[in-house]
């Protein structure tokens, strides 16, 4: 008789992703919020710097973005998203899925190009495919009155772009999405949403 096989459990981790221009605090809030699950007793881990890591593989980022680089970052940063979930309770996404699409159609519309239909059709669908497991996802809103902080280009132009691609890419795809705007209050509601989500309150 032939023994039955001890299934394999299936991590159950909470996804958390954000999405949004650069320079609009997501890294910040997903520090925050992995501070606050840390101090919870939930254990957090955050998967991140993947522009980095696209320019030391000699990839474009920025308004340089390809669909080439645009493919690796939204498929190498799902890939660290899974190999995470082994080793946390939950995982914090700070360039989810669908950033790497916006990006890549600011930076189109900055050089005044098109993209065959058949490449952002594929980029949608994967985007899209690759959404569906994330729990929580957190868009930051752009305010053009904030002073820029950290080791950006500063491109307004581009910038806004981004933003403006990220919110319509969300509502086109139809991805359910939290928006945070440069406001402690929305803040920390969002860093409450989060904790909420986890189980960590």
């Amino acid at each position: 008789m032939t023994p039955t096989p001890t299934p394999i459990p299936t991590p159950a981790a909470v996804r958390i992703g954000i999405v949004g221009t650069y320079a609009t605090g997501k890294s910040t809030l997903m520090r925050r919020i992995e501070m606050e699950l840390r101090a919870l007793g939930t254990s957090a881990l955050r998967v991140g710097g993947l522009g980095k890591r696209a320019a030391f593989l000699g990839l474009p980022k920025m308004a340089r973005h390809t669909p080439l680089s645009t493919e690796w970052i939204i498929t190498a940063g799902v890939a660290e998203e899974l190999a995470a979930t082994v080793r946390a309770e939950v995982v914090l996404a700070d360039c989810a899925a669908p950033a790497a699409l916006a990006y890549y159609k600011a930076a189109l519309e900055q050089r005044g190009e098109k993209a065959p239909p058949e490449t952002v059709n594929r980029l949608q669908t994967l985007v899209t495919a690759l959404s569906t497991p994330y729990d929580l996802l957190l868009a930051t809103a752009l305010d053009p009155d904030e002073p820029l902080v950290g080791p950006h280009d500063h491109d307004p132009n581009f910038r806004q772009l981004v933003d403006d691609h990220t919110h319509k890419l969300l509502g086109t795809l139809e991805l359910g999405h939290v928006l945070v705007t440069n406001d402690d209050t929305s803040r920390a509601d969002a860093i409450r949403l989060a904790l909420t989500m986890s189980g960590a309150t």
